[in-house]
């Protein structure tokens, strides 16, 4: 990677310059995210995944710069313009917008009202006019009178219409304008097809809405631009004419000197129109999308995130496992689990009107409990599933079996998918969705790794940002969060696996073939005779993979096997068996670090292993906590300013969280809610599914809006 990329991203991320230099090569060497900022600590400084990610996100971008820029200076070369004053600002660039302002003089044109006049011979004349030359511009245009340019005034406005054209296209131009409208405010105004349009009314706080473009939210300008794009709105930005016109005119005499006053003339009238027709609309649009990318990037932020905190939720474990999906007319749908989350069995039963066969259905879940051998209950939080969970804990099971209330976000997407159908062929959508809800309270993140995250509800606006953007930071997640815990080997799903470093869907198809046909795996060696996984594979993602029971203790542990002959030694040193070392806090604490350290293994790889020596395996998750909402609240009706309530936080977005209280409504604690003071960031005050105390500040039955502020203890 070129300086100029590497001193950009430095400077960006606030890390040093040889840090991104030694993490753009481990990645271009073929490296993951994961495998870099868990093993090669020494080379890239101790820099985290999420640094690690941001610096390959960096690294793809350039690289489609310096695709661009290649196309960019042969086409230029092509027309025999290219300078090599031109070539070094193009090359030493880092900015796409820099790099599309010098191209633009040079791309080639659809016919405009410029192109017209020089195909009418005026170019000559607006050079003159540009350059000053001129002091009596009519005089001079008297020289082009001919049959395509029949008056003064015509050729005058030809030339004027190249002078425009020629600062809508110059670069110092461009860029004085965007510093001016980056100061402005961003204004949206109702049109008229939003009047009587009811689908409008949700956007009916920006119909006359201002606010600096440097201080909107993100989630303000997104509902905006949104609204735009369905015709309600029409956004602008307040940049001021006047001022824009004279920056212009400023930026062009810098180009060659103030032209005498005839000729002045002509070019202050060039540059009214440039900025009208021209310049005011193209920046614009800059501005907003420049904008609506920081919005993106911070929208970005909050979902990756969220899904963080979702997929690293507390799992039960491996326990039995009795599942509802709940419904009213149909029924809610149980299904029994043993502790690897196989199907044994499934019924409807129907406690809810309009059937209401509460004592069956009573029947039904003793039997089952006492049949399956079931230790905790899920039950999904979608409909009816507040009314299933108070007719569970009236049923009169053993005080053992623990009950939760389980997301279904998402469930149903899973359930009708192409995996759903794949575990489960011969079963309905609602059983499928009912074993999902099941095995998610098993471990969120083995079961949610099967479903898109866009739609597990955790997000804002993920439908208007940058699709791209959001899948990249999404998949880092993903990979992210199953890395940090590890993957069981010989349990783990194919759709699990393919998250694991290094390894990919058809690589994990392969792991899964091999152990149906030669059993579970005994040694992380063994791995290699996987086909097509090769040594590249093998050191990157071995160090993630668990064998439990395994022949070597270190294959349940985040030692990486290149590390294993540092344990022996350590081992050896204190007279005892590598098995005996594994797991013995006490031992582990007595070892120095300092007398490890070899070439390629400095003092933090050798801390990291000693870490994991004394705990190894440890899930990173907390443990699952049972919950319980508030007995007495049913519907939006029974609530009352000033009541305090237990929930649980769904969702986090930049303007607050949503809390499920127990209704089928969400309540908002808005970011002023939160009881602090200054800017606050509702992603560092709460967690998703914390279980938090909240107090009802507002209750809006006909909009369905529960306003609630936050108890701090």
């Amino acid at each position: 990677m070129k300086e100029i990329y590497t001193r950009f991203i430095a400077e960006t991320l606030g890390v040093q310059k040889w840090q991104v230099e030694n993490c753009a090569e481990l990645i271009a060497d073929g490296c993951t995210v994961p495998f870099i900022s868990r093993y090669r600590k020494e080379r890239t400084g101790g820099l985290d995944d999420i640094a690690v990610a941001e610096i390959k996100h960096w690294a793809d971008v350039f690289a489609d710069m310096e695709k661009r820029k290649a196309t960019i200076l042969s086409t230029i070369e092509e027309a025999g313009k290219l300078t090599a004053e031109l070539r070094r600002k193009i090359e030493d660039s880092v900015r796409s917008d820099e790099i599309e302002d010098l191209y633009l003089p040079f791309r080639p044109k659809r016919k405009t009202r410029a192109t017209e006049a020089i195909a009418k011979g005026l170019e000559p004349l607006a050079d003159a006019i540009w350059t000053g030359k001129t002091a009596r511009p009519e005089q001079e245009a008297r020289k082009y009178l001919g049959e395509k340019v029949p008056t003064v005034e015509e050729a005058l406005a030809g030339a004027r219409d190249i002078i425009a054209e020629r600062l809508s296209e110059t670069a110092s131009v461009r860029e004085g304008l965007r510093s001016i409208f980056r100061t402005r405010r961003v204004v949206s105004k109702v049109t008229r097809a939003a009047k009587d349009n009811p689908e409008a009314a949700k956007y009916k706080s920006y119909f006359q809405f201002t606010m600096p473009l440097e201080k909107i939210p993100s989630h303000n300008l997104l509902a905006m631009l949104r609204a735009e794009n369905e015709g309600f709105l029409k956004v602008s930005i307040d940049a001021d004419p006047e001022r824009c016109g004279k920056k212009m005119y400023y930026e062009y005499a810098q180009l060659g000197g103030y032209p005498p006053e005839g000729a002045a003339r002509e070019v202050r009238e060039a540059v009214e129109d440039a900025y009208k027709r021209l310049l005011e609309p193209s920046i614009t649009g800059e501005i907003l999308r420049e904008a609506k990318r920081k919005a993106d990037i911070e929208s970005v932020r909050v979902f990756g995130e969220n899904l963080r905190q979702l997929l690293l939720a507390a799992p039960v474990g491996q326990k039995r496992v009795m599942a509802i999906d709940p419904g009213y007319r149909t029924g809610c749908k149980v299904v029994c689990l043993d502790e690897q989350g196989n199907l044994l069995h499934f019924e409807t039963i129907y406690p809810h009107p309009p059937q209401a066969r509460k004592i069956q259905s009573v029947m039904t879940v003793s039997r089952l409990a006492e049949e399956y051998g079931t230790e905790v209950i899920a039950i999904g939080n979608g409909t009816a599933g507040r009314d299933t969970e108070e007719f569970i804990r009236r049923v009169g099971l053993p005080e053992e079996i623990r009950i939760f209330s389980v997301s279904e976000d998402g469930a149903s997407i899973y359930s009708a998918s192409d995996i759903g159908r794949e575990e489960f062929p011969d079963q309905d959508v609602t059983v499928r969705g009912a074993v999902s809800i099941g095995r998610r309270l098993m471990d969120p993140l083995a079961e949610l790794v099967k479903i898109d995250p866009k739609s597990l509800g955790v997000g804002q606006y993920q439908h208007d940002v940058d699709q791209n953007l959001l899948r990249e930071k999404l998949d880092d997640t993903v990979e992210s969060c199953v890395n940090s815990v590890g993957v069981n080997l010989n349990t783990a799903s194919p759709y699990l696996l393919q998250y694991v470093s290094g390894i990919g869907p058809s690589l994990a198809a392969n792991i899964i073939s091999y152990r149906r046909e030669h059993g579970r795996f005994e040694s992380r060696e063994e791995l290699r005779k996987v086909p097509r996984l090769g040594d590249k594979a093998f050191q990157q993602c071995a160090g993630f993979l668990r064998i439990r029971d395994g022949r070597n203790p270190l294959d349940n542990s985040a030692v990486h096997p290149e590390a294993y002959h540092i344990v022996d030694r350590m081992a050896a040193d204190l007279g005892v068996p590598t098995d005996t070392l594994v797991g013995n806090e006490s031992l582990c604490a007595g070892i120095p670090a300092e007398k490890y350290v070899e070439k390629e293994f400095g003092l933090p790889t050798v801390h990291d292993i000693l870490k994991e020596l004394a705990k190894p395996g440890l899930d990173p998750r907390e443990a699952a906590r049972e919950f319980r909402f508030a007995d007495d609240i049913h519907d939006i009706g029974d609530l009352k300013v000033g009541m305090e309530l237990p929930g649980i936080v769904t969702n986090i977005t930049n303007f607050g969280a949503f809390v499920d209280i127990g209704l089928h409504e969400n309540g908002l604690i808005h970011v002023s809610q939160m009881g602090r003071k200054g800017p606050v960031d509702p992603s560092k005050v709460l967690k998703l599914h914390q279980q938090v105390q909240v107090t009802v500040v507002s209750v809006d039955p006909d909009r369905n809006r529960i306003g609630l502020r936050l108890i701090n203890r």
